[in-house]
C-alpha cells in the first residue's frame, strides 16, 4: 500500500516544539490537509490544526509551511511515497501544534 509520511510540528510555546512522524495510507488526489484529518480520525484526535471549509464553508484558514514554504494544506497536494515537514506559520503567535493566532 503507498502512504505518505507527514513531520508534524507539534506542542505549543508553554509545553515546548517537538516533532512527529506520521504514516499515512495515500490517496490519489488527496491534499495534506486530507492527510491530516484522517491522521486525526485514525491515530491522534488531538493534533490541531485550524480549518474551516467543511464547518463553515470558508476558505484561507488552513496555511502553514510546507518544507520551508508557506502555503494552504488544502491545496498542496500529496504525492505517493513522499516526505514533508509540516509546521506552523511563523510570522504569527503559536497557539498549540500547526494553530496560530488569527490575525
Amino acid at each position: 500500500m503507498a502512504e505518505i509520511t507527514l513531520h508534524i510540528t507539534r506542542g505549543s510555546e508553554q509545553e515546548g516544539k517537538h516533532e512527529e512522524t506520521y504514516q499515512v495510507p495515500f490517496v490519489e488526489g488527496m491534499s495534506l490537509l486530507d492527510a491530516i484529518f484522517w491522521i486525526r480520525e485514525h491515530k491522534d484526535p488531538t493534533l490541531a490544526v485550524r480549518y474551516s471549509c467543511r464547518s463553515a464553508n470558508a476558505c484561507k484558514e488552513c496555511m502553514a509551511v510546507v518544507d520551508g514554504k508557506a502555503g494552504y494544506l488544502c491545496s498542496i497536494r500529496a504525492e505517493e511515497n513522499s516526505e514533508q515537514k509540516i509546521e506552523p506559520l511563523a510570522a504569527r503567535p503559536w497557539v498549540k501544534d500547526l494553530t496560530t493566532a488569527i490575525e
